[in-house]
């Protein structure tokens, strides 16, 4: 038996199977679009809606993986609370068994046999990327080439695995693996914890499957054994994260470790008392796809009232851990999300305005510095803006790496290609923060002090230039237009004031009513506090184009 061309034709059909289900997943990401994000967006109360939008955005991306990656994100951030996270979490259990169904569509639905269905959705799809070279038939064609791949890959597979049936090795292998629950069940969390892919070692066992070697209840245990390991990215994304984050993550372990071991128990019993002769049977694939999707929905529909004390118990986990109070670690971005292509620029998006958030604080803090003279505050600024120039480098590289993700669009190359400026934007709003630091430190060192004119006018033009900023991250955050509007007659505003208070200045330099020692200060605090308005404004201007 050629051991060597059965290894390749089988890992040449997990090849194709991986990059059909990426290919399938960026061309649905490409035609869902901002409502795919519109649907992240909603962050419900409703423990029952969050299971559907965690399904429904799953089975949209093909990956729990990124799904469970982006709550954890958005706990992080405070966007999500833990009870919150419990449905979506679940819901993504459920959304990822979609890839299974269209694997065993070959099985019930005759006429999609994957070595005659897949070169003919791959001809259909290329033909149609060749011809349509952008718009939403483009996005179509990936999803149709990526379907057939997918199926050449299942395909492939099979014939590589099908020599294997006649060994009987391999009968005896599933036959243990079936007559062991834990054999069965580790071998299942180990493979899948090793690919980081609940989806691709599903598509294994259904290829080995379909060779007609595997049996149900060597199955049944695998599958529970593939919804452990998949916990392996969730707990990968928690490090460094948050509390609340490792919390989730936690949640995530014990909602699929607690229900893989009650069904394998429910399982076990019922293949040696009841259904003996069924156990040993030989499954195929559509039924593997049963077992999936109906233990990920009884297991939800199980757990789900106790999502308290799952909440409960995953915060007593890890109370030990320490909250990381360094700004400059990332909140939002995970290089695993660089696989769904819109999600890592809506996160790349919450990441600029966390950052901006940190700049607006520092422009605070500087302005009150100037007249309070607060030393505290002060270096409250200066450690924060190193936090901010490190996040700075962190975002951009993260967003070149989306730049040069596979399948991204021309429309959201521009979008990324936008964010680089407002990235720029948020760091020099940082930076004027600073000089305004070095003007208050100024001014304590020679002991000096604005008059109550000059006070009077540059705390009117410090308020309208924090409104300017909140305006513009508002824009950005909210993709708001009356935002938008409102930074653009508040930067107005802030120019209108430069040149007045400047002439004002000159003016009573010239009638000798002010320390000429305070115009330093004062005309550099005017210069930064207009220039600052400035980086708002291209904020803003970013979001408009949108609406354009």
């Amino acid at each position: 038996m050629d051991y060597v061309g059965m290894l390749i034709t089988f890992a040449g059909g997990l090849g194709l199977f991986l990059y059909g289900v990426s290919l399938m997943s960026s061309g649905l990401q490409k035609v869902a679009g901002d409502k795919m994000r519109r649907i992240l967006a909603i962050l419900t109360k409703n423990r029952l809606v969050s299971v559907g939008v965690g399904a429904l955005v799953t089975a949209i991306i093909h990956s729990s993986a990124a799904t469970t990656v982006m709550v954890i994100g958005f706990i992080n951030a405070g966007l999500l609370n833990l009870m919150q996270s419990v449905g979506i979490i679940m819901g993504a259990n459920i959304g990822t068994t979609i890839t299974s169904w269209l694997v065993s569509s070959s099985e019930w639905a005759s006429f999609m046999e994957p070595l005659t269905m897949g070169p003919v959705a791959i001809a259909i799809g290329a033909i149609c990327g060749v011809f349509f070279s952008k718009g939403l038939i483009k996005s179509l064609s990936e999803i149709v080439v990526g379907f057939g791949m997918l199926f050449m890959g299942i395909g492939l597979m099979t014939q590589g695995a099908a020599p294997l049936a006649g060994l009987p090795a391999f009968s005896r292998a599933f036959a243990e693996l079936g007559s062991n629950p834990f054999l069965g069940v580790v071998t299942g969390a180990v493979v899948t914890a090793i690919i980081q892919s609940s989806t691709a070692s599903v598509g294994i066992l259904q290829s080995l499957a379909l060779s007609g070697i595997v049996t149900w209840n060597s199955a049944v245990y695998i599958i529970m054994g593939q919804n452990i390991g998949t916990c392996v990215t969730a707990i990968f994304s928690a490090v460094g994260a948050s509390k609340n984050a490792k919390a989730a993550a936690c949640i995530h372990l014990m909602f699929n470790v607690i229900g893989s071991v009650i069904f394998s128990v429910l399982a076990y019993l019922l293949f040696r008392f009841a259904l003996v002769d069924l156990g040993n049977q030989v499954i195929t694939i559509t039924e593997i796809s049963v077992i999936h999707t109906g233990f990920n929905v009884l297991n939800t529909v199980f757990m789900f009232p106790f999502a308290n004390i799952l909440v409960k118990a995953a915060e007593k986990m890890t109370s030990f851990f320490k909250e990381n109070e360094d700004e400059a670690v990332l909140v939002h971005l995970d290089n695993r999300l660089l696989g769904t292509t819109p999600i890592a620029i809506e996160n790349s998006i919450k990441e600029i305005v966390r950052m901006g958030k940190m700049s607006l604080e520092n422009l605070i803090l500087a302005s009150d510095a100037l007249f309070d003279h607060d030393s505290e505050k002060i270096e409250k600024v200066d450690a924060r803006e190193d936090s901010i120039d490190q996040l700075q480098n962190t975002i951009t590289r993260f967003m070149v790496k989306i730049c040069n993700a596979p399948g991204i669009s021309i429309k959201e190359n521009k979008v990324v290609t936008s964010l680089f400026h407002t990235v720029n934007d948020m760091e020099r709003i940082g930076d004027y923060s600073e000089n305004l630091v070095e003007s208050a430190q100024f001014m304590m060192k020679e002991n000096l002090e604005f008059s109550d004119k000059q006070k009077e006018e540059l705390r009117k033009m410090c308020d309208e230039t924090i409104s300017c900023v909140k305006n513009a991250l508002n824009a950005l955050e909210f993709n708001d237009y009356t935002s938008v509007e409102r930074t653009i007659r508040k930067e107005q505003n802030i120019d209108d004031m430069e040149k007045s208070f400047r002439r004002l200045h000159v003016e009573r330099l010239s009638e000798n009513s002010v320390d000429p020692t305070t115009g330093i200060s004062y005309l550099d605090t005017l210069t930064n506090l207009e220039r600052v308005g400035d980086h708002a404004l291209n904020v803003a201007q970013v979001v408009m184009r949108r609406f354009l």
